[in-house]
């Protein structure tokens, strides 16, 4: 008798705890697309800016609502670790006479022609200043990720990301 009245109550705890959103679970059907930039030289028009226009190769398949990621390789940290580091974009650099360089991007997305691409800026108060390092073949890895998981997950670390994403 006892049984009869404690077998319901337990069924539905069952049913009622089996229903549970977890967040933290990375669904098999999100799916990032990643693709990488190499010898990426940037010239400036006006002394302040340069812009690089990178297309999405037509083997990616882009969403209005997708969020695209840029990250640019760094020469310094990848040779201190002996393996590729990649900063997220915007990156500033601040210089001891006062001026400053950075990295940033643009993304734009036009369905009706179906273009897809991203401007790469490199933007100083003083470009021509700039050494090769900073205009001179670039790396970038573009990472193009469904806005929802854009929303809930570290988008600041290219490994972690990637893992997530099962992109390793």
């Amino acid at each position: 008798m006892m049984i009869r009245k404690i077998l319901p109550v337990l069924l539905f705890t069952f049913i009622l705890c089996s229903c549970s959103n977890d967040d933290d679970v990375v669904n098999t059907d999100t799916i990032g697309q990643t693709f990488e930039i190499s010898n990426v030289d940037f010239v400036t028009t006006d002394g302040f800016q340069g812009v690089v226009n990178v297309v999405v190769p037509n083997n990616i398949t882009v969403f209005e609502s997708d969020v695209p990621l840029v990250f640019v390789l760094d020469p310094i940290a990848t040779a201190a670790n002996g393996v590729d580091v990649f900063e997220p974009l915007p990156r500033s650099f601040f210089f001891n006479n006062g001026g400053f360089a950075q990295y940033r991007f643009n993304f734009i997305f036009d369905d009706a022609t179906g273009i897809y691409d991203l401007d790469l800026v490199l933007e100083s108060d003083d470009f021509e200043a700039l050494g090769s390092d900073f205009t001179q073949n670039q790396i970038f890895r573009i990472v193009i990720v469904p806005s929802e998981f854009a929303e809930t997950h570290n988008t600041d670390d290219l490994n972690s990301l990637l893992s997530e994403l099962d992109l390793d």
